[in-house]
């Protein structure tokens, strides 16, 4: 089982792009988030075209959005939510079978919080706090015991998931407090499988900022896309995988796709 996360940053400019990453990593699942489509215009015979038939999506105008697209038949899960009082399409969830159980899949695109830590002067950073602090507050009482979360969390956690610790620590996605607020929320019953893969001592990012033409050669990075999972999925975890070639190619989005791929029998 194979799930691809991308912040796409807009659906229909980037189909082209999805088309190529169909044929590079061979996902059964995509969840795409910032899609920027509102629902009447979602592209959904381009995208079952390229072999996905199940289908959610929130969206709208401009803005935000998320999409799950599959293989396999899901259901919409009533878990999704809209947080803080707002419905600006930054959640979604599905269920599936996988294992002999149901399995449950978030997609989440958490907002960014603008360019200044401090709630104080900065709503949009006061709105990202709040969104983290009821997400961890829901999910300590509606967490399945399979599932998957996935998404842009627009917060890189540990110290080698940015590209200087020291010089980040004052720059939104690396705050302390930020950093604080979303272990609380890994730490009501998941595990980063991104770094049970890949050891915390080592150096990864999945998005490279627009501004930095010669981002490859900078390589000024921030890992903002999480793979969380419950630890009893941690047995089938076979392959995590961050496509950073995809930054490179023509019309990027700031984030490059990540996998996470399952076996579909668990190691024991």
């Amino acid at each position: 089982m194979r799930i691809i996360s991308w912040n796409i940053n807009s659906l229909r400019l980037r189909l082209p792009l999805l088309g190529d990453l169909v044929t590079l990593a061979q996902p059964e699942i995509i969840c795409l988030q910032e899609t920027k489509v509102p629902d009447h215009l979602f592209p959904e015979a381009e995208i079952k075209a390229l072999g996905y038939n199940y289908i959610a999506y929130k969206g709208m105008k401009s803005y935000n959005g998320v999409c799950i697209l599959s293989k396999h038949p899901f259901k919409l899960s009533p878990l999704t939510k809209d947080w803080c009082g707002k419905e600006d399409c930054r959640h979604l969830a599905v269920q599936f079978e996988f294992l002999n159980h149901p399995v449950t899949l978030h997609n989440f695109y958490v907002p960014a919080g603008g360019d200044e830590p401090d709630p104080a002067i900065n709503p949009k950073f006061q709105h990202k706090l709040d969104f983290i602090k009821e997400a961890s507050q829901w999910f300590k009482h509606n967490l399945d015991s399979y599932t998957i979360m996935v998404g842009d969390l627009n917060i890189a956690p540990l110290e080698h998931d940015v590209w200087n610790h020291k010089q980040l620590l004052k720059i939104v996605s690396h705050t302390p407090i930020e950093t604080q607020n979303l272990n609380q929320w890994l730490e009501t019953g998941f595990i980063d499988a991104m770094r049970e893969i890949i050891p915390e001592q080592e150096k990864l990012y999945t998005w490279w900022s627009y501004r930095n033409k010669d981002w490859e050669k900078s390589n000024r990075g921030r890992r903002l896309d999480h793979l969380w999972i419950t630890p009893n999925l941690r047995p089938a975890l076979k392959t995590i995988k961050v496509y950073k070639e995809v930054r490179n190619w023509p019309k990027p989005s700031d984030h490059v796709p990540i996998l996470i791929e399952f076996n579909k029998t668990p190691h024991t």
